[in-house]
């Protein structure tokens, strides 16, 4: 066990007893153990794998207003959205981007209508998007954000024009639209950086990975899923952010199996593709486009390569998922239709995730319609539960703060601290520009530019600490022709950064395996130097590597050689 994870486990051995215990290690659950240790509550955050390791870190890596809500008539909901896209912006610049955008369209008028047949009940397939709706949808985008503009107004471009900027898209387009929203670089890192900040600024609270909690008598027992050493904990209120496990949560930390269910999620699956000429028909835009389904489908630049998505299919059990071979076929296929001449395969998908979105239980037949809006549930008992239902990646600090309040009313407290205009972790004290960063971490640290922009992109400001700790190690070279990564920054990801496996470095502390980067010798070094900081032996490390490299076989589709693996075999593991 790390030093960090046992100084956890010993202050909760001193003192168990918690205002509240915030049950998910999503990016829900972590904000709102933020929140609420911001407002002096002692809390605790408990998850049963890794930090933002389930649909957290399946998401389209997307920080957006939600163009489409609004032929929902989710109007609120929309605005809620481009709010806390543009504070993502200002308080986490280096890890949240502006995404400017294009829109392929092909009609006029079509899907006028949307949005009041949504107002009746409406639940089927809607119309293709039409110029109309889309400039009204555009339009009220600009408004809303008119007070606090932080992105250019939309515009929009004729059928020539288009072709002009956009040489790779097809010709069944009548015009475009471009508009900017937001993407997100290393959403995983975004949560851990919040998680850090607890435990500078709260001493008193505690957040653990691998762990569980289940019901003891009068309390609860808090059990390490690493080394089954277990501590008896007690709590005023639980925070239920389990996302799309959040049924079976309330069974299990309540023992009421009879509530009605709550959350009924549809998977969604995403594809990284490795294509030069299709990277370099984007343009440095994303394509917002509908697929032939009616089914808004992406496509952007990401780090030199693409990702591309998503489907929508409603799951009736909460599991871990991958991309089926047929989702994989309706993206790929999806992209044919904006760019079809542009020759790409299965074979240039280097990466594949996928996940469950937690939405609110719905009967709409076509899974677009139903809300990606939020809300809270109080389920009685002895501990009474406040459960976390729907939301999206973006919107993640305004639930959090809503979670907070109603948690904050159960324990007769008062907010103390407001959090829309907070910094977060690597944002605090970032410059305008990122090349301002990079130029200074250069002049004191005497690195090249490559390395420092990997760590001004990465870390943010808090790439200062990290390498006055890699000076101490006198270590300056990358692991990997293709990475800045250095063995003393995976030193100072496992000793500072809640690693329990080799997995969370490779999936959730650094983008390695999302970027196509691995090799057999990159993964072995990565171990050696892990196993070093945390104390694994010689067999732990073979075992660490062996379960990642079925991990990446069975979850995410590829081998480390960069083969496709067309044997995937499903299975069910505990989340």
């Amino acid at each position: 066990m790390s030093e960090q994870r046992q100084k956890k486990w010993d202050r909760v051995a001193r003192d168990g007893a918690f205002d509240a215990v915030v049950v998910g290690g999503g990016i829900n659950g972590i904000g709102v153990y933020r929140d609420l240790a911001l407002q002096g509550v002692r809390v605790l955050l408990v998850e049963r794998n890794d930090f933002c390791s389930g649909c957290s870190s399946a998401l389209s890596r997307m920080i957006h207003g939600g163009l489409r809500y609004l032929e929902n008539g989710e109007f609120d909901l929309v605005r809620e959205s481009l709010r806390e896209r543009d504070a993502l912006l200002v308080n986490a610049p280096h890890l949240v981007h502006p995404l400017p955008t294009v829109i392929p369209i092909g009609s006029l008028f079509s899907g006028l209508l949307n949005s009041a047949a949504s107002f009746f009940g409406f639940s089927g397939q809607p119309a293709s998007r039409g110029a109309v709706p889309i400039k009204l949808g555009l339009t009220l985008y600009d408004w809303v954000t008119r007070k606090r503009r932080l992105l250019p107004k939309h515009e929009f471009r004729g059928a020539q024009a288009t072709r002009e900027t956009w040489p790779g898209l097809t010709g069944a387009i009548r015009c475009s639209a471009t508009y900017h929203d937001a993407w997100i670089s290393h959403p995983e890192r975004l949560g851990l950086e919040l998680v850090r900040e607890v435990e500078e600024t709260a001493p008193d609270c505690v957040a653990l990975n691998y762990a569980c909690l289940e019901p003891d008598g009068d309390g609860f027992l808090l059990r390490d899923e690493v080394s089954g050493h277990s501590e008896k904990i007690s709590a005023k209120i639980i925070v239920n952010a389990t996302g799309a496990w959040l049924d079976d949560a309330i069974d299990e930390l309540a023992g009421n199996a009879s509530h009605e269910r709550l959350v009924s999620g549809t998977k969604g699956s995403h594809l990284i593709v490795d294509n030069p000429a299709l990277e370099n028909a984007l343009g440095g835009h994303m394509v917002y486009f509908e697929n032939s389904d009616g089914r808004v489908c992406i496509v952007f630049p990401f780090f030199g390569k693409v990702l591309a998505g998503s489907t929508d299919i409603r799951v009736k059990t909460a599991e871990r998922v991958r991309c089926e071979p047929e989702e994989e076929a309706y993206i790929l296929g999806s992209l044919r239709l904006v760019f079809p001449e542009i020759d790409f395969s299965a074979d240039d998908v280097v990466f594949s995730y996928s996940g469950i979105r937690p939405l609110p239980k719905s009967d709409h037949d076509f899974t677009g319609r139903i809300s990606r809006g939020h809300f809270t549930t109080r389920i009685d008992g002895p501990v009474p539960q406040i459960c976390m239902i729907g939301g999206k990646w973006t919107t993640f600090r305004a639930f959090a703060e809503q979670a907070a309040d109603e948690v904050l009313g159960e324990l007769g407290r008062t907010r103390k601290v407001e959090t829309l205009t907070l910094p977060i972790g690597g944002g605090k004290g970032f410059p305008q520009a990122a090349a301002i960063l990079e130029r200074d971490l250069t002049a004191k640290f005497g690195i090249g530019p490559k390395r420092a922009a990997h760590l001004a992109e990465t870390y943010g400001t808090a790439a200062l600490e990290l390498l006055a700790f890699c000076q101490e190690r006198a270590d300056d070279e990358a692991l990997g022709s293709e990475t800045e990564i250095t063995a003393a920054e995976v030193a100072f990801l496992a000793q500072h950064e809640n690693v329990v496996t080799l997995a969370d470095i490779v999936l959730r502390r650094t983008t390695l395996a999302i970027r196509g980067l691995l090799s057999e010798a990159l993964l072995d070094k990565l171990a050696a130097v892990a196993g070093e900081e945390l104390g694994w032996s010689e067999e732990e490390r073979e075992q660490q590597r062996d379960r990642l490299i079925e991990d990446l076989s069975t979850y995410h589709g590829v081998t480390l050689d960069g083969r496709r693996n067309e044997n995937m075999s499903r299975s069910r593991i505990c989340v």
